[in-house]
């Protein structure tokens, strides 16, 4: 195995992109060749009346993550993702599923990877009118040879899970158009495949039910933690359910990265026009707005003591954590002058107001509410509830008029506690 090779059999890597061209028509062996000298796409349909799908495409998805591959119609993603499973053959390049070269694989492998290992939700259904909807859902079980009763056991588990409990009987021409899709994605849970790949599933749906089907999935990916590649033409929908996007244009990867970096960090104008109408709102977050705690305080810290750093600062309030680093609320200079009247005591023995707090990522939307009622910084905790920075309210209005404006760039202060 070459160094190369061995790149990607990391054992966090579920799937493992390298290098993909996609030609189609003419001479695809000249029009590969001018690719991989950089010629663009239009001069290749010229000189070889070939269509340059994808050029040189590389990534990785990792095990338990739902990656988002988008851009307009024509740039390549659903042929990238037919690549994938090998639905349509790659002109060049790799594709691994852990340790596995799937474009090395032979008709028998591939049949084999294809029923047990890499499942796929189209865009249309693909759902068989003759038979039922539970018929449907194991349809690919019964193509492995699984045995009818317990076919039928994991087809109605799968149904439940998507929100069709009791639906197993129906024909498919009684189903709305988000059932049929529910019955598409039951299809694919119930082959149990680690690996799923979505093409566009939701985009002809109504808003209503494509945002429903959205927060299912996501739903059920808290729960199973597949390894999905989801296509989609939708920059909100990629942003709500992606834990990574890759932007695509003409057959290239033009940008990748978290949602919140693809937003609010636009690599080139193609990227920031394309984002141009995301609601930025529920991009920013407390952590990218938060800057280090000013005052802090231990909890075992006397009143007397903590109230002298405070007034010495002057401060109005000292945020209290724990010998863990954990928050444990705030104290202010009317409640430590109050305690010294009646003795000098432990700070973290004081009733400390708590309801300020926010989680890192707490988005803008939901920071201004807290901002509205308080009148010190916004403590910020991570998910083991330690204290990992403050939201001053000026930097919260900051935020804001940058959020209206269009001018978000980035974090606000600096990012947090050194």
């Amino acid at each position: 195995m070459t160094t190369e090779q061995q790149h990607h059999t990391d054992g966090e890597i579920a799937v493992a992109v390298r290098n993909i061209y996609k030609v189609f028509g003419g001479n695809e062996d000249g029009a590969l060749a001018r690719a991989r000298t950089g010629t663009s796409k239009e001069a290749i349909q010229d000189m070889h009346d070939s269509v340059l799908a994808l050029a040189d495409v590389t990534f990785d998805v990792k095990r338990g993550e739902l990656f988002v591959v988008m851009g307009l119609s024509g740039c390549g993603k659903s042929t990238l993702v037919r690549c994938i499973n090998r639905l349509i053959e790659p002109s060049a390049g790799e594709v691994w599923l852990g340790e596995r070269e799937i474009t090395g694989m032979d008709e028998a492998e591939l049949r084999e990877l294809r029923r047990s290992e890499i499942a796929m939700v189209f865009q249309h259904y693909g759902l068989l009118p003759h038979r039922s909807v539970q018929e449907n859902v194991a349809w690919g079980l019964e193509v492995n040879g699984v045995e009818k009763r317990h076919r039928r056991e994991r087809a109605e588990e799968a149904l439940e899970a998507v929100g069709l409990k009791g639906w197993g009987d129906r024909q498919t021409d009684q189903l709305s158009g988000g059932m049929k899709q529910r019955v598409g994605l039951a299809r694919a849970l119930a082959q149990d495949a680690p690996v799923l790949l979505m093409d566009e599933p939701f985009s002809a749906l109504d808003p209503v039910i494509r945002r429903e089907l959205q927060e299912e999935l996501a739903k059920l990916q808290a729960e199973l933690h597949k390894t999905i590649i989801f296509i989609t033409h939708d920059l909100d929908e990629a942003v709500r359910i992606g834990d990574r996007i890759a932007i695509m244009r003409d057959g290239v990867i033009v940008q990748m990265g978290e949602p919140s970096d693809v937003v609010l960090s636009p690599a080139n104008d193609f990227v920031r026009e394309f984002t141009r109408d995301v609601r930025l709102q529920s991009m920013v977050t407390a952590a990218s707005v938060m800057r280090a705690p000013t005052s802090t305080a231990r909890a075992e810290q006397m009143a007397s003591e903590v109230l002298a750093a405070l007034e010495s600062q002057e401060r109005m309030h000292a945020l209290v954590v724990d010998e863990a680093g954990r928050y444990a609320g705030s104290a202010d200079l009317l409640l430590l002058r109050h305690t010294l009247d009646e003795g000098d005591r432990p700070v973290g023995s004081l009733t400390l107001e708590k309801e300020s707090a926010v989680a890192e990522e707490t988005v803008l939307d939901e920071l201004v509410p807290h901002g509205l009622r308080s009148d010190h910084p916004i403590p910020v905790l991570n998910a083991d509830g330690a204290l990992v920075g403050e939201i001053p309210l000026d930097a919260l209005a900051q935020a804001m008029a940058g959020v209206t404006d269009g001018e978000m760039t980035g974090a606000v202060g600096d990012g947090g506690p050194a």
